[in-house]
């Protein structure tokens, strides 16, 4: 019984230093994977909601460019702040989905050693047409979601 202890320990100091990358490799690849199926899920409430609000015209909007995911987990993290909007209650699935994906793309950025820029937050504008804004954002957070999916590989670069 007393040999046990100490081959153990043994044991413990013979594993491969190979066997912690995969289980970080492995880390990443899940996490990856929870983020493409937060998108996705985001994605189906986003078309749920729209379904239940008045027809809405066609909202052209421009989607950032990025680079890699600290680009990716700072982009997200200003949608989530447009969806903070104390007027807009119908969107608090869609913030909490996207705040999620942002912790979510926030920690996979950093198990990746990126290096990433405290989040900003910024005061919510004043809200003279909200449905306008209601829609807009909605279109900003859809396309952007959209993009994530096409270009799935950025998040796998700083």
């Amino acid at each position: 019984m007393d040999i046990l202890l100490p081959l153990f320990f043994v044991s413990l100091l013979a594993v491969p230093e190979s066997s912690g990358l995969s289980i970080k490799e492995d880390y990443i690849k899940k996490t990856l994977q929870t983020a493409l199926n937060i998108a996705q899920t985001t994605l189906v409430h986003i078309k749920k909601l729209r379904t239940k609000l008045p027809a809405y015209p066609e909202i052209e909007v421009t989607t950032p460019s990025f680079e890699g995911i600290t680009s990716i987990t700072h982009d997200l993290g200003l949608l989530e702040n447009e969806l903070q909007s104390p007027s807009n209650e119908l969107l608090s699935q869609i913030q909490t989905d996207v705040s999620s994906l942002e912790g979510t793309v926030r920690s996979l950025a950093q198990t990746m050693d990126c290096s990433i820029k405290p989040r900003t937050t910024v005061g919510t504008s004043d809200n003279l047409f909200p449905y306008s804004l209601l829609y807009l954002t909605l279109t900003k957070v859809q396309h952007y979601l959209e993009q994530i999916l096409l270009n799935k590989d950025k998040l796998k670069v700083c």
